[in-house]
């Protein structure tokens, strides 16, 4: 894992990452020691996601912990039928080191004999997110039309994370005053339409993550993705926007403490 942190040359906490997994099993034999690093090598935020109720009691478990990370809480459209339910997660929201309802939303990749029933938990934690004014982490796999409808109906603040449409759906994510999370999949070669979305997005409205242990940028693409790595993926934004790899940190750190009211 050290190897992989390596990856950022940064001694200042420059990277916030707005989605990541830290409660897979993965990350286990790491332990405390994992998070020590990589707030060494520049992470100054991490927000952890729960994706049912486990996960998300992990979430918060985690973010106690530390002072820098932070957690989101939900229900994954691919964990509906986990048993967790709505009620739960909203008891699970109250606490003080939850920022988010996440990571929630639709795939219809995974899962399209349930998009029902994925809708209907959905919109239970949007109503969620506004009842407690807490932004959200949204999922969307091939499930773009019915997400945004959605999100129109609901108005909420929040990000689609690991965006996956294209300028003119960026555009109407725009327009609901939402963010836009881009992970390390902009790196790599079959990224096609997310370059020019990156290269669109107002600077105020970009959001940098990792989906870790998931999507690793190259060079370590299928290896076990960890914030330090966003480092690759804000090179590979700046190369794209034309600006430094500091400006993109700071930008998307600010962006982010904005988007989660984190003071």
């Amino acid at each position: 894992m050290t190897e992989y942190i390596n990856s950022s040359p940064l001694k200042e906490p420059l990277i916030f990452d707005t989605h990541a997994h830290y409660d897979d099993e993965c990350f286990e034999a790491e332990g405390d020691a994992l998070f020590d690093e990589l707030h060494n090598h520049g992470v100054g935020g991490i927000i952890t996601c729960g994706c049912d109720k486990e996960s998300s009691l992990k979430a918060i478990e985690i973010a106690e912990k530390h002072d820098y990370i932070y957690a989101a809480v939900g229900i994954h459209p691919c964990n509906i039928d986990s048993g967790s339910t709505v009620a739960e997660t909203e008891a699970i929201c109250r606490h003080k080191k939850c920022v988010a309802i996440g990571e929630i939303g639709l795939d219809y990749y995974w899962n399209s004999d349930e998009k029902q029933a994925q809708k209907e938990i959905f919109s239970g934690l949007l109503e969620l997110s506004n009842k407690y004014s807490l932004p959200v982490s949204v999922h969307d796999r091939e499930a773009h039309g019915d997400t945004l409808d959605l999100l129109k109906a609901y108005k909420p603040k929040g990000a689609v994370h690991c965006f996956s449409g294209s300028v003119e759906m960026a555009k109407e994510i725009l327009d609901l005053g939402m963010y836009i999370g881009v992970g390390g999949v902009i790196t790599f070669k079959n990224a096609k339409k997310l370059p020019d979305v990156v290269k669109y997005l107002p600077e105020d409205r970009l959001l940098l993550e990792t989906d870790a242990p998931y999507l690793a940028p190259v060079p370590y693409r299928s290896k076990t993705n960890n914030s330090a790595m966003i480092y690759l993926t804000a090179q590979k934004i700046a190369e794209i926007r034309e600006t430094s790899v500091e400006h993109i940190l700071k930008v998307t750190f600010k962006n982010a403490k904005e988007l989660f009211n984190i003071k």
